[in-house]
């Protein structure tokens, strides 16, 4: 049985002072016009008679035959319900013709007379109908609007796991390779290797515990950023160019945390190599609340036999974004010549 809610009170009272006003409207404005006390009870009372019946007809299809009946498609079910409730309110009608003939003298009904107990009698079920009608009809918004907000909860919660299930897959993906290139530096530079272990101690401090949030200060994000492009450097040799401008306006505007390191990750993945020249340009542009990201690159593809990625990272990105800045970013990807090209614009609500 489901749980009555704050909500539900709320709307069972709503309904039940619409009733009201239907109710007390008619003896009220008999009561201000002529402060008569019998006159009111009597328009009471009329005013009860005409809707008595389709007051209990609205709250069993609301509450009753509505949601057990109509909504599980039990229709042949829910009509003969109707049917029946209907009939039962309205035998006046009946006990009416019963009463007239069982009355001794009573002079018989002419045709004019029939013809007005038969258009009573039909306005009745047609109102009756109308209110079975209304009730279904409310009823059904309502759990419209419900079954809505229920889909739209569940997306939120399956894009907040999913959220959370991309970042986790980013930590391993950038501790995996930064651990890659600190190896290497060991067997050049012992000394420079221990530097930057202490550097890589403090970015994973930082995407440990100031990136739980679902965004975080565009300030840690470039610190962050100097430190990684700083640590990744150590691993170049002479023959690469690496560059990179932060043009940051306003450092407290607030971005998606990590949000653009796998694209740096992979500039120096693909873009550096040992024998040939190779080049980096990085560069992060605030301006108001737009932020744009571009990262450019030369293109040394990996051969199959090297297995030291997966481009895990530049989909989850790219799904990120999605997720967060939908409608409100620019993914533009380009290769020309053996320079490889990325820029991502933002447009950040905050």
């Amino acid at each position: 049985m489901k749980k009555i809610e704050k909500k539900d009170i709320w709307l069972f009272l709503a309904q039940v002072a619409v009733w009201a006003v239907v109710l007390f409207a008619m003896p009220l404005a008999t009561y201000l016009s002529t402060q008569d006390a019998h006159a009111t009870r009597t328009s009471f009372f009329v005013v009860w008679g005409l809707f008595q019946s389709p007051l209990v007809i609205y709250f069993v299809n609301f509450y009753l035959l509505g949601p057990y009946l109509f909504f599980k498609r039990r229709h042949w079910l829910f009509v003969l319900c109707n049917l029946v409730l209907i009939l039962g309110l309205n035998s006046q009608f009946f006990l009416v013709y019963y009463n007239r003939n069982n009355i001794p003298n009573m002079p018989a009904m002419d045709s004019n007379m029939w013809i007005g107990f038969f258009s009573g009698f039909l306005m009745f079920l047609v109102l009756n109908c109308v209110i079975v009608a209304v009730a279904i009809g409310i009823r059904h918004f309502i759990r419209i609007r419900q079954i809505k907000q229920q889909l739209a909860d569940e997306k939120a919660k399956n894009t907040e796991a999913e959220l959370a299930w991309l970042k986790n897959q980013i930590n391993p993906h950038f501790l995996f390779n930064t651990l890659n290139n600190i190896s290497s530096l060991t067997q050049i530079d012992p000394d420079a290797a221990q530097d930057a272990i202490a550097q890589l101690s403090d970015l994973l401090r930082y995407a440990m515990y100031e990136t739980n949030k679902k965004t975080v200060p565009l300030a840690g994000e470039v610190e962050f950023m100097r430190n990684y492009i700083s640590l990744m450097k150590l691993r170049c040799s002479d023959k690469t160019a690496v560059s990179c401008q932060f043009s940051i306006a306003n450092y407290q505007l607030e971005i998606a945390p990590l949000l653009f390191i796998s694209l740096i990750e992979n500039a120096f993945k693909h873009g550096v190599s040992s024998s040939r020249p190779s080049s980096i340009d990085i560069r992060l542009e605030q301006q108001d609340n737009e932020l744009t990201f571009t990262c450019d690159n030369t293109n040394y593809p990996k051969d199959d036999a090297d297995r030291s990625g997966s481009g895990i990272g530049l989909e989850n990105t790219r799904r990120r974004l999605e997720l967060m800045y939908h409608k409100r970013y620019e993914w533009q990807q380009s290769l020309e010549g053996d320079i490889y090209h990325v820029r991502i614009k933002l447009i950040i609500d905050n």
